[in-house]
């Protein structure tokens, strides 16, 4: 099952049976706000913290996809999944309300293909029936913890990204219908000294590019072999630098077949400087809008390359640089 030295090919191929997707009020006036199971109009979700509006984003997303792949709560083996405040406290309280077996990750914003990959290889192994896997993030939270409260209305630069508020979640399962979890290619940390936290897009777009080269080599792959590309959160920035990238090594990558989720959630005119960020970009994206297209005929093969910074509030104060990853996992989907 191991090619090379970080890629993982399953053979059984694990079911996505269903996701679950949920969104806030900056979501739902953007371009995939028909991808979403729920929406809501409000950043507080009826809570009286923002990072208990966090949690119920995550608990609604489960919901929905429990729901949706005709299970109990009680039938999932394992939940794997994180976000990016305190600890992945959201995602561990959350989980104090479904009650599954629950396996915390933090990857940043590449938490998601983390989660994916895991729970496939899980799957794949005969470990588990049926896994769920999510990652989530919520604007307001994650400006707090990680620049400043909304309240202080602190200007930002145009490499700054908007942080999504939103949750994904997945179900696997080893049968079913349903677009499938075919290999995944496990990110390094990459570290290339950027230091600006108001540039994540740049400081993560060389992990993307090791991740994919990685993948298309160990899997011995032409890049035509999918038919979309697509990272998580560089946004216009990064996207960009990804792309010099990937050309300079000589690695031929369209314009057009390489895509980014944090391009692809907001509409233009939406004030989000470089496009979307959050470990609930990459999450919504894929398991929404990018699934749905796969479901109706659009696309057959697909590789998402979720990008995480994995930097703290102590390590920036301490004056480190951010050190960076990506996880990629391939998709595919045949017509049953």
């Amino acid at each position: 099952m191991l090619k090379g030295h970080r890629t993982w090919i399953f053979d059984q191929k694990p079911v996505i049976l269903s996701t679950g997707t949920v969104g806030g009020p900056f979501e739902a006036n953007g371009l995939l706000a028909e991808d979403f199971d729920l929406l809501h109009s409000d950043l507080w979700l009826g809570q009286d913290s923002y990072e208990k509006a966090h949690k119920v984003l995550l608990e609604e997303a489960c919901q929905r996809a429990i729901e949706k792949a005709d299970l109990q709560k009680e039938q999932i083996h394992f939940f794997l999944g994180g976000d990016l405040i305190n600890q992945i406290t959201p995602t561990s309280f959350a989980l104090r309300t479904l009650k599954t077996p629950y396996l915390g990750l933090f990857g940043a914003c590449s938490t998601s293909m983390e989660g994916l990959a895991l729970g496939a290889y899980i799957v794949n192994t005969k470990g588990a029936k049926y896994v769920l896997t999510g990652a989530s993030s919520h604007n307001a939270a994650v400006e707090k913890q990680f620049r400043y409260p909304t309240e202080y209305g602190g200007q930002k630069p145009p490499t700054a990204q908007w942080t999504v508020t939103g949750a994904g979640v997945a179900c696997l399962s080893d049968s079913g219908e349903g677009p499938r979890v075919t290999s995944a290619t496990i990110g390094r940390v990459i570290d290339m000294g950027l230091t600006d936290p108001f540039n994540m897009g740049g400081a993560m777009a060389p992990a993307a590019v090791d991740t994919i080269e990685a993948h298309l080599n160990e899997r011995n792959l032409d890049p035509s072999y999918y038919d979309l590309i697509v990272t998580g959160d560089l946004g216009r920035i990064g996207h960009e630098v990804a792309l010099d990238l990937l050309k300079k090594h000589g690695t031929s990558i369209t314009e057009d077949q390489y895509q980014d989720c944090g391009l692809m959630i907001y509409r233009e005119g939406q004030p989000v400087q470089s496009g979307a960020s959050g470990a609930g970009c990459s999450a919504t994206v894929v398991y929404g809008h990018l699934l749905n297209r796969m479901k109706k005929g659009e696309f057959k093969r697909l590789l998402v390359v979720a990008t995480g910074a994995l930097l703290s509030p102590l390590s920036f104060q301490q004056n480190e640089s951010i050190p960076c990853i990506a996880h990629a996992v391939s998709i595919e989907y045949e017509d049953e």
